[in-house]
């Protein structure tokens, strides 16, 4: 795969992941429905909030042009916040559909890893 394709892909791969934890962290402050299943996860409402300005963060240092460990850090974090889903929509019993977007997200953000490293062994 040339560099050119390797970039388009970065690219959109991240955006995607970036776009879906913004609209996600905006959902966590000004819906109902949202703070209304955190609590059916069993989650404190304390945690709703300081997921959502994470994910904000996460989001910033993913797209930001900086070569630093935080955007490794913002990865990892998010990658845990998939598994994490995952593994509460499973445990409170939740249907398929629920549990399958998060899993989808996590190999969305693995793409966009491994094509950022790609991309850093090119440059």
């Amino acid at each position: 795969m040339n560099t050119k394709t390797i970039k388009i892909i970065y690219w959109i791969t991240t955006g995607l992941v970036a776009l879906m934890m913004i609209f996600s962290a905006y959902s966590y402050f000004v819906n109902p429905e949202v703070k209304q299943g955190f609590r059916h996860l069993g989650f404190p409402d304390y945690f709703r909030i300081e997921l959502a300005i994470a994910k904000i963060l996460g989001a910033i240092l993913l797209i930001a042009p900086i070569k630093t460990q935080f955007k490794e850090w913002a990865y990892a974090g998010f990658a845990f916040t998939f598994i994490s889903a995952f593994i509460a929509h499973h445990a409170s019993g939740d249907p398929t559909s629920n549990q399958v977007g998060p899993i989808i997200f996590l190999l969305v953000l693995a793409l966009s890893y491994f094509t950022y490293h790609k991309i850093k062994v090119a440059n």
